[in-house]
């Protein structure tokens, strides 16, 4: 199942930290690199990871690559959470007001 590899990818706190820096704008490895207290070759399996499920696309231009999010990734993952939203109205409603006491 397609949720199930972005569930996957997603689920760990630096990846989900490299996928946000990538579906800002397109980033070199090297650059992702400096952002992070992980080595080089720790960023290019995260980045393969997010590939593999999809959430990310690679561009290659000489010897560098460039990551960017791909928007098509992330549709089965908003299908899924679509699915049972109609459970959620009260919940989402009561988060809502929870999280605007936290921002006063």
């Amino acid at each position: 199942m397609v949720e199930t590899e972005i569930f996957r990818a997603l689920a760990d706190p630096t990846r989900r930290a490299v996928f946000e820096r990538v579906a800002a704008r397109e980033m070199s490895v090297s650059e992702l690199k400096s952002h992070f207290a992980v080595s080089q070759p720790a960023i290019s399996q995260h980045l393969a990871m997010l590939k593999g499920a999809g959430l990310v696309s690679e561009r290659r231009q000489g010897r560098f690559a460039y990551y960017r999010a791909d928007p098509k990734g992330i549709a089965p993952l908003a299908s899924w959470v679509e699915r049972y939203r109609v459970f959620w109205p009260e919940r989402i409603e009561k988060l809502r007001d929870v999280l605007k006491g936290m921002d006063e």
